[in-house]
Formats: C-alpha cells, sequence, structure tokens
C-alpha cells in the first residue's frame, strides 16, 4: 500500500482510547495539508471506539496564486444579496454568459494556467437551484471550452470568502454502487491487512476552501492591465449573489474541487 499509493500505514493497538488515536490520526494528516490548522477536527471522539479496527484517512490540500493578482488596495465592502456588507477584490480577466440558463461565467487562470477557478453566476432574477438543476458534467465541459469564452476585460467583483464543510459519504458511495466495503462479509482488504474481519464503518470527508486577493487555498485574469487602465464600459461580473465556483484542470477539464458560496 505505502508503496504503490505514496502513503503511509500506521498501527495503533489496541484503539481503547478514543480521543489519543483521533489526535494520533490528525497529527498524521498535518503534514500533509502543509500549513496546521487548514483542515482540523476531521475525527471526534466517536469515530473511533474499542471496536475499530481500520481509519481510512484521505487529505488533499491545495494552495494557487491567480496569475494576476487582485490588487489589495482595490478591495473594499460592498453589499451582498444575502447578507451584510463583504470585502471583494476587483481585477480583470476572461467571461462568458449562458443564456438558456441565464449565467455569467467567469474563468480566473492560476499561476502557469494548468488550473482554473471557473465561476457559475446566476442574474439576479435567477435561482441558484435552477442553475444546479440544469447543469450536468457534460454542459460544463461544453460551457467552459475555450473558444467559447471571449477574451476581453472584464471589470471583477469577487468576494473573498472561506468555507469548511464535513461530509459523511458512506450513503453517497453506496448510491454509487461501492456497498461491499461496508459488509462484513463481503468486504475484502486483504491487500491491506491479513485480518479477515475488516469492513469499513465511516468515511468522512472534510473540506476547505478560501479565497483571497493573492488566489485560493483548499484542502482543493488572462488580460494585462487593470479595469483602470481602460476608458471605454468593461463587461461587469459582479458576484454579489450566491455562485458555484468550481476548481478546474484546464487541459483535461478534471474538476478537482467545487462548491457553492450562498454567505459571507
Amino acid at each position: 500500500m505505502q508503496e504503490r499509493r505514496v502513503g503511509s500505514l500506521g498501527q495503533k493497538d489496541p484503539l481503547e482510547k478514543d480521543m489519543a488515536t483521533c489526535s494520533h490520526i490528525l497529527a498524521w494528516g498535518t503534514p500533509w495539508t502543509q500549513e496546521p490548522g487548514k483542515i482540523k477536527d476531521l475525527l471526534s471522539a466517536n469515530s473511533v471506539n474499542a471496536l475499530t479496527r481500520l481509519v481510512l484517512v484521505n487529505a488533499i490540500y491545495f494552495k494557487g496564486n491567480w496569475e494576476k493578482q487582485f490588487p489589495k488596495e482595490n478591495t473594499r465592502e460592498r453589499p451582498f444579496k444575502v447578507s451584510e456588507n463583504v470585502e471583494k477584490p476587483k481585477s480583470t480577466c476572461k467571461i462568458t454568459y449562458i443564456r438558456v440558463i441565464s449565467t455569467q461565467i467567469l474563468v480566473l487562470p492560476y499561476v502557469s494556467q494548468e488550473l482554473n477557478m471557473v465561476i457559475l453566476l446566476p442574474s439576479e432574477r435567477t435561482d441558484l437551484k435552477r442553475v444546479e438543476k440544469a447543469l450536468t458534467y457534460e454542459k460544463f465541459v461544453t460551457w467552459t471550452k475555450p473558444d467559447t469564452m471571449d477574451e476581453d476585460e472584464v471589470e471583477v467583483f469577487l468576494p473573498r470568502f472561506s468555507l469548511e464543510e464535513s461530509y459523511d459519504m458512506e450513503g453517497v458511495l453506496r448510491d454509487l454502487g461501492m456497498t461491499d466495503a461496508f459488509e462484513a462479509a463481503q468486504a475484502d482488504f486483504s491487500g491491506m491487512s491479513c485480518q479477515q474481519d475488516l469492513h469499513l464503518s465511516k468515511i468522512v470527508h472534510k473540506s476547505f476552501v478560501e479565497v483571497t486577493e493573492e488566489g485560493t487555498e483548499a484542502a482543493g485574469s488572462t488580460m494585462a492591465g487593470f479595469m483602470l487602465k481602460c476608458l471605454r464600459i468593461l463587461p461587469r461580473f459582479c458576484a454579489n449573489r450566491p455562485f458555484l465556483f468550481f476548481i478546474q484542470h484546464s487541459k483535461t477539464g478534471a474538476i478537482l474541487f467545487c462548491g457553492r458560496f450562498c454567505s459571507p
């Protein structure tokens, strides 16, 4: 396992001190996230008990800087549709509009342009749930193809935000067809351990995303010049209402992170 997956195996036997075991697992995860505290409280004491024999923990961390960073001096507090004022950096970049769902799509490239943040912003009269219902991966790929995007200077107002969420993945994985791993009679973890009675009782996923003027931090403007240099009226992308965001690998279109921002 360690050789093939570049991971590490650890033994904690017996698992009789729940908090000590959780601390041991979290201590393992901290170096992999580069900065302590970005992914915290992954496991609670009731996640591990005396019957626990196998704990699978996955940690992923991403930090990317915008290719064209937002000048901090341009950041001001501006109204957000569902909350109090929130600070919004502004800069210039690439945009398109999908009429069928009345939604603007903005692409912000990271340094080296291997990754992008893609933001779907519905019009003020369009509910975000309508966009979510209409969205499929195939449509997302089509809408974000480079030849469908207009390369132009755009006045961008984007809120600084950080999101953190935990998910119990058992139901999701069962719906996707992964059932044997949760059944004692069917589970087969012989490649990891010689014990014959191992099966999964819980899979917990925790994510962290932070967006600032410098870029994005996650646990996962192509045009030169800023809008003050241009005298003509620029297209505007003002994210002052709920939107969807995706961190995408530009060459393959693979989505590495995604989320919904509804309130500062």
